[in-house]
């Protein structure tokens, strides 16, 4: 079976710089997004999770037990949105999709816990490192009449499509 290369969002950054940068502030400009998973019968789940990039890059932490984290100890792949404001605020979200690594090791957890901020003591929370393999911004052309599909992948690069 071929798989597909994976990335980070380093690499994003450092390829394709202001559409990374257009994807991070549709990321930032919402608490909480939508995390698509495969339940172990392959139907999608989607739950809410609060995500932030740390040290520039997407992680998914949050409390233990949680079926998301579950399904992804199971199948690794998802994919992350954004969220969208109300039709008349629109201006764009962005997809992440790839797969999840569960972080285990102890020194990795105590990295990402200082660089996030969270107190000693509070590691009790599930963490996933994630590898990308697409990265979707859907934004508005500048006159607001066609929406602009910008995707991004390791193997491909960028590519553009409007939709009017």
């Amino acid at each position: 079976m071929h798989s597909a290369p994976m990335a980070t969002f380093a690499d994003v950054q450092s390829q394709e710089p202001e559409f990374a940068a257009r994807v991070r502030a549709a990321f930032d400009a919402r608490r909480h997004k939508y995390l698509a998973t495969l339940r172990r019968d392959g139907s999608p789940r989607i739950s809410g999770i609060e995500m932030d990039f740390v040290e520039g890059e997407p992680w998914l932490a949050g409390m233990p037990g949680s079926v998301k984290f579950t399904d992804l100890r199971r199948d690794p792949r998802f994919m992350l949105h954004s969220g969208s404001p109300e039709p008349d605020a629109f201006e764009s979200d962005a997809k992440l999709g790839g797969r999840a690594v569960p972080v285990t090791d102890p020194g990795e957890r105590a990295d990402f816990a200082r660089a996030a901020g969270v107190a000693a003591g509070h590691m009790g929370f599930e963490l996933f490192r994630v590898e990308l393999d697409q990265v979707v911004l859907v934004a508005l052309d500048e006159a607001r009449t066609a929406l602009v599909v910008t995707s991004w992948r390791p193997e491909t690069g960028l590519t553009r499509t409007a939709r009017t």
